[in-house]
């Protein structure tokens, strides 16, 4: 056995080494999707997946997903730390016809921004549940669009979190022709902020909390045009923080001002 020949044993030695060590497929910490795009893709910047799903997939814990152009992204179980985003490249986001659009069930220290995106249920009778289904996480719900989730609740936003607490903050978004604009079934206290933001036309309820310690704080919110504005009898309440028009406050309702909370 020459030296040459060791040598080559060597080489392939390491090289083979060098491939256990590299992760085949490691995860990106932003990536993109396209109306054009396909989920066989890697969904870098040249070569975009199709949907959020599967850029999730890709996507490392804290990265960021990117629309490209205007299409519908289907919709997405997040599980966790994650941004959705559409920055200024037209009607963006989901099509969620008797389903939920985003259902947000991340661990209890993850924080998920949604950011840009238009979440629709479909025409009248397409019976979807959710726009965003808040079940454990933080999530920042910003620039947003959410409507015609009709079905059973029926919510733009739903926050569910039954084990962990967790936050919503909503902002510069507009929620109507839902069902409910905003509905907090949660049995774990998990407040909501609510600032700059329309809820408009949302046939039954603007707000509404439901039989748990929800707290609801506005700032500069406009919530007209349903049957009821704000439902949200103790122990739940609403902490107003001033320029706020509330059209149809429930009886019962704790709505108090800012400087006496």
């Amino acid at each position: 056995m020459n030296a040459s020949f060791l040598k080559l044993v060597g080489a392939a030695l390491w090289t083979g080494a060098l491939a256990v060590a590299v992760p085949a497929h490691a995860q990106a910490t932003r990536t993109w999707i396209s109306g054009v795009g396909d989920d066989l893709n890697p969904c870098s910047r040249t070569a975009p997946c199709a949907t959020f799903a599967a850029a999730q997939a890709v996507t490392a814990d804290g990265g960021e997903i990117d629309a490209l152009d205007p299409a519908d992204y289907g919709d997405v179980t997040i599980t966790k730390s994650l941004t959705l985003a559409s920055d200024g490249v037209g009607t963006a986001g989901i099509l969620a016809v008797g389903i939920n659009g985003i259902t947000v069930n991340a661990p209890a220290n993850a924080t998920v921004y949604l950011r840009g995106l238009t979440i629709d249920g479909g025409p009248s009778g397409s019976n979807s549940p959710y726009g965003v289904q808040v079940a454990s996480g933080d999530v920042h719900i910003d620039n947003c669009v959410i409507r015609g989730f009709t079905g059973s609740p029926g919510a733009g936003i739903g926050v569910t979190a039954t084990t962990n607490a967790s936050r919503v903050f909503i902002t510069r978004t507009k929620l109507y022709g839902n069902r409910t604009g905003v509905l907090s079934l949660a049995s774990v206290a998990s407040p909501v902020a609510i600032v700059d933001t329309v809820l408009d036309r949302n046939a039954d309820f603007g707000i509404r909390g439901v039989g748990v310690p929800a707290v609801f704080s506005l700032t500069r919110a406009v919530v007209t045009g349903s049957t009821t504005g704000i439902s949200a009898p103790a122990p739940a309440k609403v902490v107003s923080y001033g320029d706020n028009l509330i059209s149809g406050l429930e009886a019962g309702t704790v709505l108090t001002p800012a400087a006496l909370r």
